[in-house]
């Protein structure tokens, strides 16, 4: 008999522990922001003067003349006033052959002030413009 209630107090703290489980994940959900699916850059390059506007999904690798693009997440800021696009971005170079540097870029950018983490290619400029489901 005791076996038995011992078994059904275990069912119940884990059936306990699952519920406390669910709901904090769900609280959380909602305050996490999501990434968006869809990232649209612009590209210049710099020889032809030619500006190029490309559609990337988030996570697949697009390659644009000899620039492989990779673009990681992408975030909308929640606020009205000053909204904030914010993009994690990889681009490396196909002519590159150093193994030193694998990235040409491999960090944040921000649509609305690209300078403060400048994309450095003697060729080609990258701008982040906007994100979106």
């Amino acid at each position: 008999m005791l076996k038995k209630n011992i078994k059904v107090g275990k069912a119940k703290f884990l059936l306990a522990i699952l519920f406390y489980i669910l709901i904090t994940n769900t609280a959380f959900a909602d305050v996490m922001p999501k990434s968006e699916t869809i990232v649209e850059l612009s590209v210049l390059d710099k020889v032809s003067s030619k500006n190029t506007d490309i559609k990337i999904q988030v996570g697949e690798i697009f390659t644009f003349q000899n620039l492989i693009i990779k673009v990681l997440k992408c975030y909308n800021s929640k606020f009205d006033d000053d909204p904030e696009i914010t993009a994690y971005m990889q681009v490396s170079d196909k002519t590159m052959i150093d193994n030193d540097k694998v990235f040409v870029f491999n960090d944040w950018t921000f649509a609305s002030s690209p300078s403060i983490r400048p994309f450095d290619h003697p060729v080609y400029d990258v701008w982040l413009k906007k994100c979106y489901s």
